[in-house]
């Protein structure tokens, strides 16, 4: 770990933030998909289609 000095607080601070907000957008991106794919999955019951 590289010394920060005086600044390390603000540094790691900004660390976290970031790998908070990755996170967190993985999080809504994968949420979407699992949402998207069973909205599909229903319209395609609904037309009478098969995953064949």
């Amino acid at each position: 770990m590289p010394d920060l000095g005086k600044y390390a607080t603000e540094v790691m601070g900004s660390y976290l933030a970031t790998v908070f907000l990755v996170l967190a957008l993985v999080a809504v991106s994968y949420w979407q998909s699992q949402r998207v794919k069973r909205q599909l999955s229903e319209l395609e019951a609904r037309q009478g289609k098969t995953d064949a």
